[in-house]
């Protein structure tokens, strides 16, 4: 690791650990205390002439602490624990200046962690020429698709984070993550009748990235394949998402399904634990321990070992995303899905999440559609968290006797979730490309608002 200053040599639990105690002798009942330290190297290029190269590293802790019911923050970029008493002590007085909060304390202790082999970090860490050439290569590919008349540019970019926990009832425990990152954007056409198109890769292993030529000529291609689109009529129609959108759909239940927002009864999942809430057949896990996944991690940030979870199987709807808070709230037990910014309480959310692919092929999935959609890219939002109600705007491909037609731009799609989850297959091209992942979907049924 490249992050050369003496604050990185030290062990990062025993780092929190001194934080931890000094949380205690200043008063507080209980303590933890989460640090965030990186690394990252990017590279931006267009036209050919490199316009950016950029190096960050960064170092945050952030302390929490307890008196009774009540709890505070406080976070610092100093790492000399002769700070910590001072620290500690700040935290200390503001948190006997807030209100009591029945929900939030840490867990009286947290189950062993298991010894994963998740390999997050491959220990690559590419110099500026390897990001340039990168970068060139995925250009370079955009640029020779005839049809794409200028470039919006590459970029490539590498990362390496280290994160440490540690708290009072007994948890600590450190993880490191590296990064490898590469999109290009490519235009078509002239004037007012230019279409830009996109591809991009990452990974936490450099030789699991895609090919900077793929990625390039896909950008290219789809550029080019998006000129003179349509505005098609108004219409109630079948919609194909591709699998760089359909994550949002996913995205939708589980936003649904997390337990602050089921204890704050603001979900239109609300009532539905234990019922059907996609078609027969439909799973859609989360696994914070996949190996090499974007968002793998052995432990949560409340110090809970991971492990894979079903959140709808077969469609029937087993799990809410909990952290101890909204646990509490609803009689239940965290499911180790905490997440945590270094200066902010922890909350519920997903990690690696996917749903299982289908049996058919994309192209097998629209054959018998003779008019309908297939949506490669999203535009604004608008979720009725309440009653489910969607609205998108949309652009991409008709779909005309079971094949991909002329583009089309300048629509909404609109439906209900709870109606669009049950009407959804799935093709079978699952690739796991991001933290969300999806094979092409297809959902009966939707509006198109167009000319």
């Amino acid at each position: 690791m490249s992050m050369k200053t003496e604050r990185t040599k030290a062990d990062p639990r025993e780092t929190l650990a001194a934080l931890v105690s000094a949380a205690r002798a200043a008063g507080a009942d209980a303590a933890d205390a989460i640090l965030a330290a990186g690394a990252s190297l990017s590279v931006q290029m267009r036209l050919g002439e490199v316009e950016n190269v950029e190096r960050s590293e960064g170092f945050d802790i952030g302390l929490r602490v307890f008196l009774g019911k009540r709890q505070a923050i406080v976070s610092t970029t100093d790492a000399d624990p002769r700070g910590f008493a001072a620290l500690a002590e700040r935290a200390v007085a503001m948190a006997r200046a807030v209100p009591e909060d029945p929900y939030g304390f840490l867990p009286e202790r947290v189950p062993a962690l298991a010894d994963l082999p998740l390999d997050m970090d491959d220990g690559q860490e590419p110099d500026v020429a390897a990001l340039t050439a990168r970068t060139r290569r995925a250009e370079e590919a955009a640029r020779a698709i005839k049809g794409v008349t200028n470039s919006e540019g590459a970029d490539a970019g590498w990362s390496r984070t280290v994160i440490a926990l540690a708290a009072s009832n007994g948890f600590a425990g450190t993880y490191t993550r590296s990064g490898h990152s590469l999109s290009v954007t490519a235009v078509a056409g002239q004037g007012t009748g230019m279409e830009r198109d996109y591809d991009y890769s990452t990974a936490t292993h450099l030789s699991d990235l895609d090919d900077p030529e793929t990625l390039g000529r896909t950008a290219g291609e789809r550029a080019v394949r998006r000129l003179n689109p349509i505005r098609p009529a108004t219409a109630r129609l079948p919609v194909l998402y591709d699998p760089r959108v359909a994550g949002s759909i996913l995205g939708h239940l589980t936003n649904a399904a997390n337990g602050a927002a089921i204890a704050r009864g603001t979900s239109f999942l609300l009532k539905k634990m234990g019922e059907r809430v996609m078609a027969p057949g439909l799973t859609i896990r989360d696994d914070p321990t996949r190996p090499r996944g974007l968002r793998s991690r052995p432990f949560d940030a409340e110090g809970m070992p991971t492990a894979p979870l079903a959140i709808v199987e077969d469609g029937i709807l087993n799990h809410w995303i909990l952290d101890w808070r909204s646990a509490r709230q609803l009689g239940l037990a965290s499911n180790g899905r905490a997440s945590r910014a270094v200066g902010g309480p922890p909350s519920p959310s997903t990690t690696n999440l996917w749903l299982e692919p289908g049996p058919l092929s994309p192209e097998a999935l629209m054959a018998d559609i003779r008019e309908g959609l297939y949506v490669t890219e999203m535009i604004g939002s608008s979720i009725n968290s309440l009653t489910g109600d969607y609205s998108r705007g949309a652009s991409g491909f008709m779909i005309r006797n079971g094949q991909l037609a002329e583009p089309f731009s300048g629509v909404t799609i609109a439906g209900n979730l709870l109606e669009m989850f049950l009407n959804t297959t799935p093709a079978n091209d699952l690739r796991f490309r991001r933290g969300i992942d999806s094979p092409t979907l297809r959902i009966e049924g939707l509006t198109m608002a167009g000319a």
